[in-house]
């Protein structure tokens, strides 16, 4: 029972939060999932980095970091360039303007979401729940 009313307040606060005036945009999905928030990350802090090195950053396989890159690339976000070092090839990613701007506009609307779950309203219906 408890666990109901717990869940009928959250959905009377989501609600009327999302009819605020002010109600926040919806965030990118295309940066919002982990892998490919750690790429534009690790670009943001870097000039480029290789394939290998985004891969050991973020702990991924050759596959999954290629089909998130390719996605980021597609959309604009990051720019992949290919070169030899001797015979072996070398892929590298750098952060595109674009790749910048949606991430900081990401960051922006995360930074909102965290300061309206802040304030004193957000947490007025689940103040008095049950332990």
């Amino acid at each position: 029972m408890a666990r109901q009313s717990a869940l009928a307040r959250s959905r009377e606060n989501v609600s009327r939060q999302s009819k605020a005036p002010e109600a926040l945009p919806d965030l990118d999905r295309l940066i919002h999932e982990r892998i490919r928030l750690g790429i534009i990350s690790a670009l943001a802090a870097n000039t480029s980095l290789s394939f290998n090195e985004l891969k050991r950053l973020l702990k991924t396989t050759d596959g999954n970091l290629s089909v998130h890159a390719r996605k980021l690339e597609d959309a604009g976000y990051i720019a992949c360039s290919k070169s030899f070092e001797g015979r072996m090839p070398r892929t590298e990613y750098g952060l595109t303007a674009s790749g910048r701007k949606a991430l900081e506009k990401y960051l922006n609307h995360m930074e909102a979401l965290i300061q309206a779950m802040r304030t004193p309203d957000s947490f007025a219906a689940g103040s008095d729940r049950e332990s």
